[in-house]
């Protein structure tokens, strides 16, 4: 029963690492596709829900079954714990990146505009965060949690400064109003998948070392002295 029960851990593990490389692709597309203007890659994103909703399904149950298989305790639990809502923060990851395509699909039907605000910079630093978050789960490692935590402060301030800026800019030239507008929805549909991806690093961080950091409990995150000659 207990090789049963680790096998199916170890699925279960697979078919999330799928889930967080089919949601790593989609915004990774739709953040190309705000820079390029590309139609394609917002069609791709778009047909790519159904096979992310699909997946969150299959791991639900999957993660159902092995708890009424068999009543894990400690680490085992904290991991199937952990695995359902990762899963669940996947596929929220998926819905923005479907956001930011019918974004551009709109921005692609109006006049080009200059706006002064750098989404590829925050695009490229959210990717990284959810590229990071799903590594500290790969890896199991703690820190690297940690470091998806300290990153999601960035992002907060360009999404700030980039709210600003839009908003000046709809003022100060009306005619731009629903670029503006198309691009300030990105910058919070951004925005979100770095909360998510946050919140992806604080399970690792509750199924690693059974500690809760949410709501700046992080503070108090003392690392292991493994941790801590890990990270060099």
């Amino acid at each position: 029963m207990r090789s049963r029960f680790q096998q199916g851990l170890d699925e279960l593990r697979a078919r999330l690492l799928r889930m967080g490389g089919l949601a790593e692709q989609a915004v990774d597309r739709a953040c190309q596709a705000y820079i390029d203007s590309d139609l394609t890659r917002c069609h791709l994103v778009l047909e790519g829900e159904s096979l992310i909703n699909a997946t969150e399904r299959e791991i639900d149950e999957l993660a159902f079954d092995l708890l009424a298989m068999q009543q894990p305790m400690a680490v085992d639990l904290r991991f199937i714990l952990a695995v359902t809502k990762i899963n669940s923060d996947l596929e929220r990851v998926g819905d923005q990146a479907v956001n930011i395509a019918e974004r551009v699909m709109d921005m692609v039907e109006l006049p080009k505009a200059e706006l002064p605000v750098d989404i590829p910079r925050m695009a490229a630093a959210v990717a990284a965060m959810v590229k990071r978050s799903l590594e500290s789960f790969i890896e199991g490692k703690a820190e690297l949690a940690m470091a998806v935590l300290e990153m999601d402060n960035v992002v907060d301030r360009m999404k700030d400064e980039a709210f600003i800026t839009l908003v000046k800019t709809m003022n100060e030239h009306p005619e731009r109003t629903r670029q503006a507008l198309d691009a300030l929805l990105v910058a919070r549909n951004l925005e979100r998948v770095a909360d998510h991806a946050t919140n992806i690093a604080e399970d690792v961080i509750f199924w690693v070392r059974g500690a809760d950091v949410r709501h700046n409990a992080a503070k108090e995150f003392v690392p292991t002295p493994q941790e801590l000659t890990d990270t060099h």
